[in-house]
């Protein structure tokens, strides 16, 4: 979401900075002295103010591409799950709608849906888990529109926890899915 409102904030600069532009090259000529709607004034009227680079700042923007600069700004989000369960839960449908249609608009990047869980219950147990987690959501994403080729799973247990308190809110952090964008070579 965060990345979406930067874009969106990126985008209606542009705009803005376009449309300026455009005014200050579409600026009236005033009429010549003694012309129609002058009144016969012939006082010489002054020129319109230029805009020049050293006394008007802009803006510096830079704009990373590539999968790891939008893996660092979190661009596809984590959802979570319920104990011992990979069924997609209905509050992180609208986050797997967001996720789909950025991939959508991104076709150069392969995204890895990673499958995670608490520390309960052995390792296999969790791992078989975890993997049913990722499935769950890459099948929801093919369901979305997002092209199954560009979409792969791995589970990771218990391996990776958020969070290592031994207590239900430390585990629900754990039960999750996680998103790793890669460039499409």
């Amino acid at each position: 979401m965060r990345a979406r409102f930067s874009c969106q904030r990126l985008a209606v600069l542009a705009s803005l900075v376009l449309a300026v532009g455009l005014l200050s090259a579409c600026a009236k000529k005033a009429p010549a002295a003694g012309g129609p709607g002058t009144g016969g004034s012939t006082s010489p009227t002054p020129p319109p103010a230029t805009w020049t680079p050293e006394t008007s700042p802009t803006p510096s923007l830079q704009v990373e591409g590539g999968a790891d600069a939008f893996n660092r700004q979190g661009v596809l989000k984590r959802i979570h799950f319920d104990t011992d369960k990979w069924e997609i839960r209905a509050d992180a449908r609208p986050i797997l709608k967001e996720n789909a249609a950025w991939l959508l608009a991104h076709p150069q990047f392969k995204v890895s849906v990673e499958g995670h869980c608490d520390e309960r219950n052995t390792e296999a147990y969790n791992l078989a888990l975890g993997e049913r987690r990722a499935n769950a959501v890459k099948e929801y994403l093919i369901g979305l529109g997002v092209p199954g080729d560009r979409i792969q799973t791995v589970s990771y247990g218990k391996g990776r926890p958020l969070c290592t308190d031994h207590d239900e809110t430390c585990w629900q952090q754990n039960r999750r899915a996680e998103f790793l964008l890669m460039d499409a070579r």
